[in-house]
């Protein structure tokens, strides 16, 4: 496995839109940042004008109910972030600060492309210092009725299998597997787009979601056919867009996960539960750093009986 040093932007480049679940207006600006900064947002546009830094970590998400929230939606949060930060872990930016003048990240096309063209264009800059990875030392599992999601140690790299399963035609049983890296990212998920189904529209605006969704922006499915006169841009599209989904949430472990992410039904919810329970275990992690895992984990009990036996 090769170690790589962090990364972040070359100069700031912004993007505009409008949130799929609120329908306002935002715009957001990708600064350059630090190295060991990480993924923070900057919410301005507060009443009062008190900006609020928010980092992109699954401590602080407060929602995953249809899309992903991070911050306290009464004193200021950041929904809808999955897309975006997966283009950025795709990519494999460590730091920027996304600054967003909104409370929903613009919806775009319902893909991550968007995102990854704001990121050429801005170009990535190499920092000094290494790059820090999560790596998963044993398997940890979550369930929810039927869905599941597990994390396992896995030999090189990040690697995501994720299956889904639904009751139409237009979709059914789907399963994209892939080693993620920037090539792939590219090549297999950027394009997948969001999607959902026409009889649960109603039911969406009364719940106050999916405001700005259109055939623009959203893959709509009624009477087991896709609506967009386009179609689909794959076959598996819905696939592909769940584990997009789940680069995008993963992301929010705080560093380039070292393992084999599977689920089956997954979401939201699933995804940030699995992060949940993989850090609930102090011995099923490790972060490691130019090839030297750090210590405080799973070594630690190991390190102290043998200095025991050495001692006794």
């Amino acid at each position: 496995m090769a170690f790589t040093s962090q990364t972040t932007l070359a100069q700031r480049v912004e993007v505009t839109g409008i949130g799929v679940h609120s329908g306002k207006p935002a715009s957001l600006i990708l600064h350059p940042a630090e190295a060991n900064s990480g993924i923070v947002f900057l919410r301005s546009g507060l009443p009062g004008g008190n900006d609020r830094l928010i980092p992109a970590r699954h401590t602080l998400v407060s929602a995953t109910e249809l899309c992903t929230i991070v911050g306290d939606v009464a004193t200021g949060s950041v929904s809808t972030i999955e897309h975006l930060l997966a283009a950025l872990a795709g990519l494999g930016i460590d730091n920027v600060l996304i600054e967003i003048d909104g409370p929903e990240v613009p919806i775009m096309d319902g893909s991550a492309a968007p995102f990854v063209e704001a990121i050429d264009s801005a170009g990535i800059r190499r920092q000094v210092a290494a790059r820090r990875y999560l790596r998963v030392l044993k398997t940890v599992r979550v369930q929810q009725g039927r869905a599941w999601a597990e994390l396992h140690p896995h030999a090189r790299g990040f690697r995501l299998e994720v299956e889904i399963d639904f009751d139409t035609k237009a979709i059914g049983r789907q399963k994209t597997s892939i080693n993620l890296d920037p090539q792939s990212f590219r090549k297999d998920l950027a394009r997948a787009r969001t999607f959902g189904f026409m009889c649960d529209v109603e039911k969406l605006w009364k719940a106050g979601f999916a405001l700005g969704a259109s055939l623009d922006n959203t893959v709509a499915l009624g009477d087991d056919a896709v609506v967009n006169p386009e179609g689909t841009r794959w076959p598996d599209e819905f696939s592909r867009h769940k584990t997009l989904d789940a680069v995008g949430d993963l992301a929010l472990a705080g560093a380039p996960i070292l393992g084999l992410y599977r689920s089956y039904m997954g979401g939201h919810r699933l995804n940030f539960s699995i992060l949940e329970a993989l850090f609930a275990d102090r011995s099923a992690y490790a972060f490691v750093e130019e090839g030297r895992r750090e210590t405080g984990h799973a070594e630690i009990g190991v390190r102290v009986a043998a200095y025991a036996a050495q001692n006794d």
